[in-house]
């Protein structure tokens, strides 16, 4: 049975809940799955050996990720380099089709350049806008971003741009992944 270990880290609850969309795709198709979100205890046990491929999803804010991300990565990089890996970046900025292609989008090409780790694989999954749910200051932070990018501003504003199906067609690609992991 194919194992894969769904790696996250989430601040507002967006990324986690792609992860456990990714981690119910893997599991109706048979996968094992275990899903660990980097910050919690679980992140501290992790039998590497174990699995067949490792996903790892992180959201940007303000332009960048969490330094919890880069620290995990530090502590991980030779596990993580060890399995199939693939790499999956949330944010706002791919509600546009052509930033959902890696070299199109900075956030993931800034990812690249800053991580210890070279993922093999890459996917960018479009995040969620929901101002009334933010704190002031992230709303009125992403709110100047948006102006600039010409998103949504209205502070009311809540818009998924998540498209869940193409998070299934990524599941499902994380399967094909194990297969070439799989010696002959």
């Amino acid at each position: 049975m194919t194992r894969i270990l769904v790696l996250y880290f989430t601040r507002g609850g967006h990324t986690a809940k792609i992860a456990n969309a990714i981690a119910d795709q893997l599991m109706s198709r048979g996968a094992q799955v275990d899903l660990v979100d980097i910050n919690s205890a679980a992140a501290t046990c992790i039998n590497w050996p174990d699995y067949d491929v490792v996903a790892f999803g992180a959201c940007v804010l303000y332009g960048t990720y969490d330094k919890s991300v880069f620290q995990f990565i530090e502590q991980h990089a030779q596990a993580l380099a060890a399995l199939s890996n693939s790499f999956f970046c949330v944010n706002v900025v791919a509600r546009n089709p052509e930033k959902r292609i890696p070299k199109n989008n900075k956030y993931l090409q800034k990812f690249i350049m800053l991580s210890p780790w070279t993922p093999m694989d890459l996917k960018i999954i479009a995040g969620k806008v929901d101002y009334p749910s933010w704190p002031w200051y992230d709303r009125l932070m992403i709110q100047l971003i948006m102006k600039i990018t010409k998103g949504p501003t209205d502070p009311k504003t809540v818009i998924d741009y998540t498209d869940w199906e193409d998070v299934k067609v990524y599941a499902d690609h994380l399967l094909a992944l194990a297969e070439v992991a799989e010696p002959a």
